[in-house]
């Protein structure tokens, strides 16, 4: 009991900045998350030196944009599909799945790469390698709790929602990009020169 009061506090200020000043707070927030979920799928990995450049990256990327992007996205389909639309949150749901999670993927591995410091060429190829595969286990794995976030989660708590998955997402990512990056160091050395 003790411990829910702060809890509680901390909630209620994190509610009202989003309230007050929803971009800073998610853009924050996201940077936070997925700094975090990096970190965490290097010490799933293993792996005993965190590789900070990564770290930093995904927490660039998500201050600039994990924030903005999802925000202005959702606003449009919320101003787009009124609520007095019959299938909205059908529409909602579908516009996520077929047109949101495909471009912001690619946004993602793209600027993840560019952000680590590797060239234009590399992170399109690195991007074009991991493209397909991960959006074809966001779709399998994730449609359910997107469903679930646009269906049955309270309006006030979805970014909430979202920033939990978003987390085990970010992870996923993080542990497929980094097997990506270690087969292709090995196969650059295997080859002859």
């Amino acid at each position: 009991m003790s411990l829910s009061k702060p809890l509680y506090s901390l909630f209620g200020v994190y509610f009202e900045q989003l309230f007050s000043h929803p971009i800073r707070t998610k853009s924050i927030t996201n940077s936070v998350l997925a700094a975090s979920a990096n970190y965490a799928s290097q010490r799933i990995d293993g792996q005993k030196v965190v590789n900070q450049q990564s770290v930093v990256a995904y927490a660039l990327f998500g201050l600039l944009f994990g924030g903005s992007v999802p925000h202005y996205f959702y606003q449009a389909i919320e101003w787009l599909f009124r609520h007095d639309f019959k299938y909205r949150k059908f529409v909602q749901f579908i516009s996520e799945r077929l047109v949101y999670t495909p471009i912001y993927q690619a946004l993602c591995l793209y600027i993840l790469s560019l952000f680590e410091s590797n060239s234009h060429d590399i992170a399109l190829k690195s991007a074009e390698k991991l493209y397909w595969p991960l959006l074809k286990a966001n779709w399998q794995y994730f449609t359910f709790f997107v469903w679930l976030n646009v269906y049955y989660v309270p309006p006030m708590l979805r970014e909430f929602f979202t920033t939990i998955v978003a987390f085990m997402w970010m992870t996923y990512i993080a542990r497929k990009r980094r097997r990506f990056q270690e087969n292709q160091a090995v196969n650059s050395k295997s080859k002859p020169n």
